[in-house]
């Protein structure tokens, strides 16, 4: 059965995961559902809106070091932000992004998914907005 991810993402972010230059998500906490296939991008402030969607090529869950090395060639972000997103956490995570599709037209989360609010880090929703 396949599960879907609402994904909060700062704008600057999800601009280069639709650009293609950010290849990974990085993540402190990710989702217990093995059977996650898609995420759906909600662009957080000052966007405020459902911007587009990514198949989940697989979760890599390492070391913060060995998960930059392995990352950062397609990270889309600097090494020392990478290390200040994961200060004090042991065990880090990144989410490989594949096929991004960015929307045509942004949707609001009550009239796409029936939400009011946008997940502080994840949702689990409905595939079809």
């Amino acid at each position: 059965m396949q599960t879907c991810v609402l994904l909060s993402i700062r704008p600057e972010f999800a601009e280069l995961i639709f650009k293609g230059l950010k290849k990974y998500e990085f993540r402190r906490v990710v989702f217990r559902s093995e059977c996650v296939s898609r995420i759906v991008v909600y662009a957080s402030r000052p966007v405020q809106r459902v911007i587009g969607e990514f198949e989940v090529a697989g979760i890599l869950a390492l070391g913060k070091s060995e998960l930059w090395e392995r990352t950062k060639r397609h990270a889309g972000i600097p090494e020392h932000s990478f290390y200040s997103y994961f200060d004090g956490r042991e065990m880090a995570y990144a989410i490989r992004v594949r096929k991004p599709r960015l929307y045509e037209t942004p949707l609001k989360l009550d009239n796409a998914f029936g939400v009011n609010r946008p997940p502080q880090s994840f949702r689990y929703i409905g595939c079809t907005p």
